[in-house]
């Protein structure tokens, strides 16, 4: 199996990446579009990661309102917090388009011995290091989501995106849908809202590429 770009794997070695497939602690799958890939309520022992393609983190609840919480890029990781603690999931892990997912066994990993796994500790080392990240990441959806009003939810998002970016054109990895799911918002009323705000020459858009012109 070739090395994809993870923080998983920084540190790690092409011949590394095989032993841990010949050793049974990696796999891949491939996945179709809108696939689910874990369900809520699954105990899973492997963390996922992208290598290929796309995969959303949704939560949907009795009533079935969806909010989407993360989106999941290549390279980046999945369900690592359900993988080690043993805990049932609380969402659904969903193929947004044609993906291949690698599992890493880290329950596996973890029991094995580590003068027998001399990777064992970089992984555990990058996986701690990944789970900061998303703490940061996770902290972000809950100031987007926080403001009462549509404007404000979405000047903090696209605002925080621009930062990321670097410039005042950026684009987002979601399309209306998941963007009005990931902002806890109705859909219709997103857009009518992204609508006033080009209007009003705070930003321009087209599909999923943004121009901030005015940030209030």
């Amino acid at each position: 199996m070739a090395i994809i770009k993870s923080p998983v794997f920084k540190d790690i070695s092409e011949a590394e990446i095989s032993e841990m497939t010949s050793a049974g602690f990696l796999r891949a799958r491939k996945f179709r579009k809108k696939a689910i890939i874990y369900h809520v309520t699954d105990i899973v022992h492997e963390i996922g990661i992208v290598a290929s393609g796309q995969v959303t983190i949704e939560y949907i609840d009795m009533w079935g309102n969806k909010a989407i919480m993360s989106n999941i890029a290549p390279g980046q990781v999945f369900a690592e917090t359900y993988a080690l603690s043993g805990e049932p999931l609380m969402v659904d892990a969903v193929a947004s388009e044609t993906s291949v997912v690698l599992f890493l066994n880290i329950r596996k990993l973890m029991d094995s011995q580590p003068e027998n796994v001399h990777y064992k500790d970089t992984i555990l080392n990058n996986l701690l290091h990944i789970s900061i990240q998303k703490n940061l990441t996770l902290s972000n959806r809950i100031f987007c989501t926080s403001p009462k009003t549509i404007r404000d939810r979405l000047l903090i998002y696209l605002s925080n995106e621009s930062r990321k970016a670097g410039c005042e054109e950026f684009s987002i990895p979601f399309d209306r849908q998941q963007l009005a799911d990931y902002l806890n918002v109705d859909r219709t009323a997103l857009s009518k809202e992204l609508g006033k705000m080009r209007d009003d020459g705070l930003i321009e858009f087209r599909k999923n590429v943004f121009h901030l012109l005015s940030i209030c």
